[in-house]
């Protein structure tokens, strides 16, 4: 029973210390549109790199298995399509973006 309860106050922990976005600015919506430098469908969320214009962005997404129940797949953001996002900047990291939506030919793909 110790150990059922010490893995539980753990893994509350790492869900908490995991889901603080506050390193995101919220009052600052950002769209960006590029093409797909390189992807990853990973835990725990999955990410793209993404060449716009201006620069290089790396655009935190949805967990994996939020991202398939919603209907995107690995193949829509794998390098060299080209997608949009909408979402906040990392208030530290500059060239790092949250997503809450990412568009993909005609299908939007709400995030969060």
């Amino acid at each position: 029973m110790k150990y059922v309860v010490a893995l539980l106050m753990l893994a509350g922990t790492s869900a908490f210390a995991h889901h603080g976005w506050s390193e995101y600015d919220s009052s600052n919506t950002l769209r960006l549109t590029g093409k797909i430098e390189e992807s990853g469908y990973s835990h725990p969320h999955g990410f793209v790199r993404l060449k716009t214009p201006e620069k290089s962005w790396l655009v935190v997404l949805a967990p994996p298995t939020r991202m398939e129940n919603r209907g995107l797949s690995q193949d829509m953001i794998k390098p060299g399509n080209s997608v949009t996002v909408v979402g906040y900047p990392n208030r530290g990291k500059p060239e790092e973006m949250r997503a809450e939506r990412i568009i993909v030919g005609d299908k939007t793909t709400e995030l969060r």
